[in-house]
């Protein structure tokens, strides 16, 4: 399954610890740092965001988001996607937690649609209803939470 982003920007609240911003090169481009493998980095603002870029009042009251996080409706974007860095393109968030009917996290579901767990049963349905997904189907994400559902699990 491809990844589908849900422009939540959970992902990058707390980014603002790992990416560093060393200083800017031209208007709308940055030297940067991945600061946990310490990889430079160039950081450009994509064209089709640089006006919500512009404003960066959002970010005084998420102190500890990445710096090139903003808001645009109600998303909440990434301005350099274009050229961020391995670390935020290869990373995968959570779509869904799934417990059993005691309310115990059995499981958790990345953004690529793959479910980690070590409970047999619980990856035995999801298989079968990966396999039952109705032709056309959309959201894909909604027929394995009602699938989940009528087995007994809670899905957040």
């Amino acid at each position: 399954m491809p990844f589908r982003c849900r422009m939540c920007g959970t992902c990058c609240m707390c980014m603002g610890d790992y990416i560093s911003i060393e200083r800017q090169v031209r208007p709308y481009e940055f030297e940067c740092e991945s600061v946990s493998t310490g990889t430079p980095f160039l950081a450009r603002v994509d064209e089709d965001k640089r006006e919500i870029f512009s404003d960066s009042s959002w970010l005084d009251g998420h102190p500890a988001a990445c710096r090139f996080l903003r808001p645009s409706g109600e998303h909440i974007l990434c301005t350099i996607h274009g050229t961020s860095p391995a670390q935020c393109r290869f990373y995968r968030c959570v779509v869904m937690r799934i417990f059993d009917p005691r309310g115990v996290l059995i499981g958790k579901v990345t953004g690529t649609l793959a479910l980690h767990s070590d409970d047999k049963e619980l990856r035995e349905i999801w298989e079968g209803a990966l396999r039952e997904i109705p032709e056309g189907s959309v959201d894909i994400e909604d027929h394995m939470q009602k699938v989940l559902e009528s087995h007994g699990y809670r899905v957040e």
